[in-house]
């Protein structure tokens, strides 16, 4: 699966980027750089960063699922 992000989403953050390389290196980033960064950023840290935030959501509904026997378990009556 490759991460796809909207094109005003990307031109976002390449404005990011180029501000960033602006402030901390005194240098400006043309357009197409910033825009190549961010699509090299999105192929190798984009699937990694993903598959993170699916565990850790697995991870915390799987926690709120067994909570959910605490909080509703209805005891029987005898």
């Amino acid at each position: 699966m490759r991460i796809n992000l909207s094109m005003d989403r990307k031109e976002e953050i390449a404005g990011a980027l180029s501000g960033f390389y602006r402030e901390q290196f005194d240098e400006e980033l043309s357009e197409y750089r910033a825009m190549t960064i961010v699509e090299f950023m999105l192929q190798r840290i984009g699937p990694s960063q993903y598959n993170q935030a699916v565990t850790d959501v697995r991870k915390f509904l799987a926690e709120k699922v067994e909570e959910l026997d605490t909080e509703f378990y209805e005891p029987e009556n005898p």
